[in-house]
């Protein structure tokens, strides 16, 4: 197979459906793409009903491109991530992994376009993101949530407004920034260094004021990333996490027990936000991102030094947050139902408190004067309680 093949497959998927993010070669099933969250199979010339073993393997070796790093990586420990150019049309990140001795391969597309805050109709709190000069920002969610996209909206903010050096270290370049006032120094795995640690221990001789760490994957890159925060710099990376508190404890869960004490302290001072969110389906078939935001403020500081207790919770630390810019993803939940953006039937079962959710349901239908219960027809029982009349 040649290159020249590969493109044209990739294009044709590609076009196959509108809003694609990503496509799907696994074998045992046709060439697929994900489309506003649903996968569906792509009509090729010759047809391809069943991708075999062989084929799937041919096209992972096609898109390493005798990259020698990304062989071994794949050999040994069974997934590479790697970067995909369809020139004049698209650049992919390309995870291949194998399954079962055979190989599979996921290209999510990325957006050529940077986008904004007020395009992606992001919370208030984010600006306040970008003005920050120091301490780290954390933004969580699910794969595929968009958390590189709301990174790259507060990036491109910060490169309009501030004259300051960015260093990215990603896996791979997702959103290549021009520069802009502010200068950008993007560095990619595998190319440009080796491990997020080494590629930010680096980073820290390269004088920037902005650092941003495509993950968190380990302690050693955690430790640095504290150690950057404290030292001055503004360092924004990513979690796979649910929530805040999750968050918290996901990274203390990252050191032994005797350090917890003191990794209490360093994120005491030094977290400023923790972003988590969520996609959504919206009636129209696309999807709506749905947000958990907590800054900092004394209660925050003190539930992450000494732990959450009952009445101080960050889950509603953050509700009585609410004038700083903080939200709970229930309360952003409801007001997208508020707006029309997503169903009732949705907002509950992506809800982390159906009881909260539920409430907020009700009272925006009783504001629209809506019914808000299917019972009908109830009486008062009169003769309730009272001695039957014997005749």
């Amino acid at each position: 197979m040649r290159k020249q093949e590969v493109d044209y497959i990739l294009s044709k998927m590609l076009d196959a459906h509108e809003n694609v993010s990503d496509l799907n070669i696994t074998a045992g099933k046709p060439f697929q793409v994900e489309s506003s969250g649903q996968l569906s199979g792509v009509g090729l010339e010759p047809p391809f009903h069943e991708l075999t073993p062989f084929q799937t393997e041919i096209f992972a070796l096609n898109l390493i491109n005798q990259d020698r790093r990304l062989l071994e990586t794949l050999v040994a420990q069974g997934s590479c991530d790697s970067s995909y150019e369809l020139p004049g049309k698209a650049r992919f990140r390309v995870n291949i992994f194998s399954r079962q001795g055979n190989y599979s391969i996921v290209l999510r597309k990325l957006e050529t376009r940077i986008p904004t805050c007020q395009e992606l109709n992001l919370p208030d709190a984010f600006h306040m993101l970008a003005k920050e000069k120091n301490g780290i920002i954390i933004v969580t969610g699910a794969t595929g949530s968009g958390k590189t996209t709301s990174l790259a909206a507060v990036l491109n903010e910060i490169n309009e407004e501030q004259s300051v050096h960015i260093v990215t270290l990603e896996d791979p370049v997702e959103f290549a920034h021009p520069h802009k006032k502010a200068t950008f120094n993007q560095r990619e795995m595998g190319t440009d260094f080796d491990t997020f640690a080494n590629g930010l221990r680096a980073a820290l001789r390269q004088a920037p004021k902005v650092i941003l760490i495509g993950e968190m994957r380990d302690r050693e890159t955690m430790e640095i990333g504290l150690s950057a925060a404290e030292t001055g710099h503004l360092v924004l990376s990513t979690l796979h996490t649910v929530d805040a508190g999750q968050t918290i404890n996901r990274i203390l869960g990252m050191f032994s027990k005797e350090e917890e004490n003191q990794i209490r302290i360093r994120l005491a001072d030094t977290v400023r936000w923790i972003v988590c969110q969520r996609l959504l389906p919206k009636e129209d078939g696309s999807r709506v991102a749905a947000f958990e935001i907590m800054g900092t403020n004394l209660r925050v500081k003190d539930a992450i030094l000494h732990g959450e207790s009952e009445g101080k919770t960050f889950y509603e630390i953050i509700q009585a947050g609410k004038a700083f810019g903080m939200i709970t993803f229930d309360d952003h939940i409801v007001e997208l139902y508020k707006n029309g953006l997503v169903s009732e039937d949705t907002a509950k079962a992506y809800a982390s408190n159906k009881g909260i959710v539920g409430r907020g349901i009700d009272s925006v239908k009783s504001a629209r004067g809506e019914a808000t219960t299917n019972i009908t027809k109830l009486e008062v029982d009169l003769a309730y309680g009272k001695p039957k009349m014997k005749w």
